[in-house]
């Protein structure tokens, strides 16, 4: 009778082990990894929603239509693959509202820059010709920097906070058993390097808990995008540090942007005012205000241009183009494409650079634990042996 309740309960505890690990074990770890994934891919989604909605544009001003039609009418299939946003902008042309004064309003369906450059093409009477500018912004090289920036949230995430919580806990339960263990054995103090490591060394852990700080924070801007970035940018005005390779995409935007213009027959204080602002930058606005300013004092184009490119690569291509008075996209190509290597190369580098310089921070602290804990046993022993 008693084998037979057991063969009886023994498939029910299977079952209820089986479900308690699938709903605590499992699923748990299905939602982090989505959660991870998601956020992790939001650069790539948002560059990808900006690629649709550039073809979209194009088909429908290569079939003659206007740009506010072109996009009416590919909300008007209302494929759920567009994406809330875009049909919030359609409604809000069929309301009127021509597109750079709706894109205002559906702020976040584009990069700030394309919003930029799309309202210039407006301002110029021909959005098809910013277009390339555009699609060049998007040409990023993100699913290879995004790799260095993986590196850099597993270290955000996972090694930074062992190497400041775990000085912290031995502070709290290690330490005062240790003295408690040296007070009752002998009356010599712990080791110096000990007392260093986990006595009231406050410092150490202000500044590992900064640097975690700092990398969370970091983290935070990479998963809010180009439009909080604007948002700070915007805060701080024409004063702030500018990336060496956030610099070079300016660099290669506005670049860009300036050709374009020029192609097109707009005036040269006029094509750097507007191919500053297209950037939406406050210091390449800034810069590009005092372009201006030199170009109305008489000075030319291409050395006028020499406080936006220290380099003098700009100015050369642009002077040697000057001469034919057109074709100045395609004479810059070859430079645009130079910064956008560039700007990949510093990135990269910069990622992995922090990544390495954190993992041998996390080894020294470890280590200096390591050794910490075994010099006060080594001591503990030898007065345990002379005793």
């Amino acid at each position: 009778m008693e084998s037979l309740d057991i063969s009886q309960t023994e498939p029910v505890a299977i079952i209820a082990v089986v479900i308690a690990f699938v709903f605590f074990g499992i699923a748990p770890l299905c939602g982090l990894t989505y959660v991870v994934y998601f956020f992790l891919t939001l650069p790539m989604r948002r560059r990808e929603r900006a690629r649709l909605f550039l073809h979209l544009l194009e088909m429908g001003l290569n079939e003659a239509r206007s740009p506010e039609a072109a996009i009416e009418t590919a909300a008007s299939s209302r494929d759920a693959a567009l994406g809330r946003r875009f049909h919030l902008l359609a409604t809000y042309l069929r309301q009127g509202l021509r597109l750079g004064q709706a894109l205002d309003h559906v702020s976040y369906l584009l990069p700030p820059r394309v919003i930029g450059m799309l309202k210039t093409g407006e301002r110029i009477g021909d959005i098809r010709k910013v277009l390339p500018a555009c699609q060049l912004l998007l040409r990023d090289g993100v699913s290879h920097v995004r790799g260095a920036l993986n590196y850099i949230v597993l270290v955000a995430f996972v090694l930074t906070p062992f190497f400041v919580f775990v000085p912290i806990l031995f502070r709290i339960k290690v330490m005062p058993s240790y003295e408690q263990v040296f007070a009752g054995v002998m009356a010599a103090p712990l080791p110096a390097f000990t007392r260093l490591i986990f006595g009231g060394s406050s410092i150490l852990t202000g500044i590992q808990l900064i640097i975690v700080l700092g990398l969370w924070i970091a983290v935070f801007f990479y998963v809010g995008g180009p439009r909080l970035r604007q948002n700070i940018s915007d805060l701080l005005g024409p004063r702030q540090i500018v990336s060496p390779w956030n610099w070079r995409r300016l660099q290669r935007d506005f670049s860009a942007m300036l050709a374009v213009l020029l192609d097109s027959g707009v005036a040269e204080p006029e094509a750097v005012r507007m191919a500053a602002e297209s950037t939406a930058s406050p210091v390449m606005t800034h810069r590009g205000m005092e372009v201006c300013r030199q170009l109305q004092n008489g000075v030319r184009l291409p050395e006028a241009l020499h406080e936006l490119d220290k380099s003098g690569e700009l100015r050369w291509r642009l002077t040697n183009v000057l001469r034919q008075g057109k074709g100045f996209l395609q004479a810059l190509t070859g430079w645009h494409e130079a910064l956008d290597a560039r700007a990949f190369q510093l990135e990269q580098s910069a990622a992995q650079i922090t990544t390495s310089v954190l993992v041998l921070l996390n080894g020294a602290i470890v280590a200096s634990i390591i050794i910490a804990v075994f010099l006060a046993l080594i001591q503990l022993l030898n007065e345990a042996v002379l005793w």
